[in-house]
């Protein structure tokens, strides 16, 4: 297979699919090249949850409002179901209070507002009494279905934009404007590599210069036993905790120190509450976050069962059953939470190295083509 693109993106996740759509908007013909069948990595393991408030102030926060904005318009145009708006992170204590009212000080809480127990309760009746003291509504999020989304994403660029895609094609080397694959040699005049996870198969150099590892988190799909409308996606204060834009704030520290006190196996296995709802009714509900090289297949139960506890605190829904169980991972790294490499004036390696590509990635894919074409759009 020889053929000649202007621009050639190897991997179909959230942040190669993102570059392909920026490439398109400025006139460029784009191959998407995926080694598997369909994409199975972080970008459908996730909770398809777009989120603004309470990333990392700066470049990130900046980013997520940027991509919010761009799965907005592409949702509407490639058929996908916003779910869900906005967002409730439920305070349980004082300290996660004064957390809530320190964020919303900030720029980062432009048209955020804090909600009484009554006003949290009247907006997501699906929270318990007992688990909300006070809560931080963000009206910035949106909600997707990501084992969905991704695919229609992918037959929107394809059919509705004709970007070219092959699916089953393994990557071993990029030399631009030569990309050896599986089926074959393509040409492009510019390679960018999004490999997710994956820092051995290519510039396994340049992204080991990087520190970067990975992280894996557990997940669950539970189906309540009776009807429980989930207005909002619902956080809570190991949250406050975890993300960096309210984790970072000096309010922050009395709450991390509680919660140690009070809930220290949540906190020893990175777990926070993230619940949403799907069309069916059922809840995504995670999650944990365990650091390394390797990401073992296993599924500890008592970590599924720490995320159950938080769920329980702030949740009224006692009957459910879990109808499924799985892992996600990502890339991490502690130089930072995304990093874009150029190994030649031809070729870039853009990695998120946190857990928020779904929710910057559109936004990342614009900043690339900008670097590469100049920041005027065809």
């Amino acid at each position: 297979m020889t053929a000649g693109y202007d621009v050639a993106v190897v991997g179909a996740g959230i942040v190669g699919l993102a570059h392909a759509l920026a490439a398109r908007r400025r006139g460029k013909s784009v191959i998407v090249l995926e080694r598997d069948a369909q994409p199975l990595g972080a970008s459908i393991r996730n909770f398809g949850f777009v989120t603004v408030s309470g990333q990392q102030a700066g470049a990130c926060w900046h980013h997520a409002r940027r991509a919010r904005d761009i799965w907005a318009e592409v949702a509407e145009a490639a058929g996908i179901e916003v779910l869900q708006r906005g967002l409730v992170v439920a305070a349980r204590r004082p300290e996660a209070e004064a957390v809530v009212d320190a964020f919303l000080a900030t720029d980062m809480g432009t048209e955020c507002r804090r909600l009484t127990r009554a006003e949290a309760l009247e907006m997501n009746p699906a929270l318990t009494p007992s688990g909300v003291t006070a809560a931080l509504y963000s009206p910035h999020e949106l909600r997707v279905e990501s084992r969905t989304a991704l695919p229609a994403l992918i037959a929107w660029l394809r059919d509705g934009l004709g970007v070219d895609f092959r699916f089953g094609c393994a990557v071993s080397r990029v030399a631009a404007p030569e990309v050896e694959t599986s089926l074959g040699v393509i040409h492009a005049e510019t390679v960018i590599v999004c490999p997710g996870d994956d820092g051995t198969t290519l510039f396994a150099d340049r992204i080991a210069a990087r520190e970067v590892s990975r992280c894996k988190l557990h997940m669950l799909r539970l189906r309540p036993g009776a009807s429980l409308p989930l207005t909002t996606p619902v956080m809570s204060d190991l949250g406050l905790a975890r993300y960096h834009g309210y984790a970072d704030l000096p309010e922050a520290a009395a709450l991390k120190a509680r919660l140690d006190r009070e809930q220290p196996a949540q906190r020893a296995n990175g777990v926070h509450l993230i619940c949403v709802q799907s069309a069916d009714g059922s809840l995504v509900v995670g999650d944990s976050h365990h650091y390394g090289d390797e990401v073992t297949p296993f599924q500890p139960a008592h970590v599924d069962r720490l995320i159950l506890d938080e769920f329980d605190a702030v949740l009224a829904c006692r009957d459910y059953r879990i109808e499924e169980r799985w892992l996600g991972t990502y890339a991490v790294s502690p130089q930072g939470w995304t990093f874009t490499d150029a190994p030649d004036d031809a070729t870039r390696i853009v990695m998120v190295t946190a857990g928020c590509g779904a929710s910057t990635a559109f936004s990342i894919g614009e900043q690339t083509l900008a670097e590469l074409y100049g920041t005027k759009a065809a």
